[in-house]
């Protein structure tokens, strides 16, 4: 199976994993970044043997999307987006949303203990 059909079949088990494997954390780690006129607000889950990444970003306008990022087999790196359905946005804690949106309004990343979002 192709990457690109991996995200479009799978994507709401990725957002999943991603989600447990962030919230599972003893830290959330909620990072900006910018490039051009665009910024966004982003979880990540590294899978570092397979050299693979899963990130979930907010946008300014409100989008949100999942990003998977590889290295091919001469160490390229590649990434694949796609936008998140509405039915797949609702998956998002609502805690989550809130300091997603606070790191992007800010510009700059925040580091909170995993009992602050389940609050």
């Amino acid at each position: 199976m192709k990457y690109e059909d991996l995200l479009k079949t799978q994507s709401a088990e990725i957002i999943e994993r991603l989600l447990t494997d962030v919230l599972s954390k003893d830290a959330v780690e909620v990072h900006f970044n910018f490039e051009d006129d665009d910024q966004w607000s982003f979880v990540t889950m590294h899978i570092y043997e397979e050299d693979k990444e899963f990130s979930l970003r907010l946008h300014q306008d409100g989008l949100y999307d999942l990003l998977f990022g590889y290295y091919d087999e001469d160490d390229e790196f590649f990434e694949i987006v796609q936008p998140l359905t509405e039915e797949e946005k609702k998956m998002i804690p609502e805690r989550l949303k809130k300091v997603m949106a606070k790191v992007l309004a800010d510009e700059k990343g925040m580091r909170l203990p995993k009992d602050f979002l389940s609050r």
